[in-house]
């Protein structure tokens, strides 16, 4: 197991402080705030806490971020246990630092039942194998990228990422505005199904925003852009492995009001869609300074 993915497992076992409070911690790293997808992983380990997933896994959450996270200090889950019913479960997790609530969320738990079935179709996109691999990118393309695009890239991180449409960080554009990328965590995760899940949250934060930019060539790296996670909404349809590859799909229906929309589907590489992401975040000019 990488060391990247053993310190998501340690930030994702959040500390048990009461019935229904926990403790969570942030990685030491440089950043300026804590990674929203975090903070959506941590909230739903949470709630998970204070349900059987074994019965009822969750299928829904519907989050909004309030303040940034301040990655030195702890960040406390209080968990609201609004209902249990014979078939649903739902919770409400706030999350607090230095008094505040910086984060919402509400989780709903739903057991399988049988039912009717269709799902979206599988986009026609080169598989993992067929893409340059992480050393690859960092021998050949990352040379080629603009410097917070190295960076980001050149560090070791819990979930890989190979994007299809990799040329657009060239400055190539995407004819169609869509973006695809393929995820998986960096090493082998536990056999537990409710983390699967909860790595998947985490990851559901990276890279989906950024496909509000597209059609304006521009990318969330560019100095000139503010961004910030407003909210997120994530519906699980079918279990998964997040340590196998998952072809995360954009697209981006509206940009307005500097407020960016993004959509996502989550698809194993056998064409099973597993998840459905929402996200509207602030994508912001950058006023020049007079």
């Amino acid at each position: 197991m990488s060391a990247a993915v053993q310190e998501l497992l340690a930030v994702l076992d959040l500390e048990q402080l009461e019935l229904n409070l926990f403790r969570g911690r942030s990685p030491q790293a440089s950043w300026q705030r804590v990674f929203g997808g975090q903070v959506v992983g941590q909230a739903l380990v949470a709630a998970c806490r204070t349900v059987d997933v074994g019965q009822r896994p969750p299928h829904s959450l519907h989050a909004y971020f309030l303040l940034a996270g301040d990655p030195k200090v702890p960040i406390i889950y209080e968990v609201d246990r609004i209902r249990d019913g014979k078939s649903f479960a739902t919770r409400r997790v706030i999350a607090i630092q230095h008094g505040q609530a910086i984060f919402s969320t509400a989780v709903s738990f739903h057991g399988d039942e049988p039912g009717l079935s269709h799902q979206a179709k599988m986009p026609d996109v080169p598989k993992p194998d067929e893409l340059p691999s992480e050393s690859e990118i960092r021998e050949r393309i990352l040379p080629l990228m603009p410097e917070p695009v190295r960076r980001y890239y050149e560090r070791e991180r819990p979930i890989e990422l190979r994007p299809v449409e990799y040329s657009r960080y060239l400055g190539k554009p995407v004819e169609d505005g869509r973006f695809h990328v393929w995820i998986r965590a960096t090493g082998a995760l536990p056999e537990e199904p409710a983390i699967h899940q909860c790595v998947l949250a985490y990851a559901s934060d990276m890279t989906l925003l950024d496909s509000a930019l597209i059609p304006h060539g521009r990318t969330v790296f560019d100095k000139a852009i503010m961004e910030a996670s407003l909210d997120h909404a994530l519906w699980f349809h079918r279990r998964c492995r997040a340590d196998e590859w998952l072809l995360y799909a954009h697209d981006s229906p509206n940009p307005a009001g500097a407020r960016g929309f993004s959509r996502g589907l989550i698809i194993a590489s056998d064409g099973t869609l597993v998840a459905s992401v929402a996200q509207e975040g602030l994508l912001r000019e950058r006023r020049p300074e007079s």
